[in-house]
């Protein structure tokens, strides 16, 4: 795929909600699922996007169905229960996206949704606003290394976003 999805990603401290080291499966989500992807976005972009302005949201929430999604693979990450506790996104080489839902926050999901990429989707690559520390910590703890930083981020907004790549595999 040629087309890029906008990079949003989210992570924060641990929450006591949820055991440490949860069993997931990774699958592909369905069609009707993409609702729920786009809740675990919302709430992960309202949990640690704090700098982005709700017009902002407002004008990136349909996008998300109408080009973001169809434009990545996706992956996401289940509880035994069949309920989804994140997603990712990829397009050659590079995560696009990864939303955990907060409630899940620090418990191992996005690692292994990232582990999932790294391994056996061959991604290398990925885009982080720098507004995130969170999220640029736990890319850093996975290897990833700033290789260079664009002002602006994809929607052209004065969000600096800093390109990463896998430094170790």
């Amino acid at each position: 795929m040629t087309a890029r999805a906008q990079s949003w990603h989210a992570l924060r401290p641990v929450s006591s909600k949820m055991p440490a080291v949860m069993p997931l499966t990774l699958d592909t989500p369905t069609a009707a699922e993409l609702p729920t992807l786009v809740e675990i976005w919302e709430a992960a972009v309202r949990a640690t996007h704090h700098f982005l302005p709700e017009s902002d949201l407002q004008v990136i929430k349909p996008l998300l169905r109408e080009q973001y999604f169809p434009a990545v693979q996706l992956t996401c990450a289940r509880a035994e229960s069949g309920r989804i506790l994140g997603f990712l996104g990829t397009s050659e080489g590079m995560v696009e996206m990864l939303f955990v839902d907060p409630a899940c926050h620090g418990q191992g999901v996005g690692k292994q949704l990232m582990r999932h990429a790294i391994d056996a989707l061959g991604t290398r690559r990925v885009d982080v606003n720098e507004q995130n520390p969170q999220a640029v910590g736990f890319y850093q703890h996975l290897g990833f290394v700033v290789t260079d930083r664009s002002r602006l981020d994809g929607g052209g907004r004065p969000f600096p976003i800093l390109h990463m790549k896998l430094a170790r595999a």
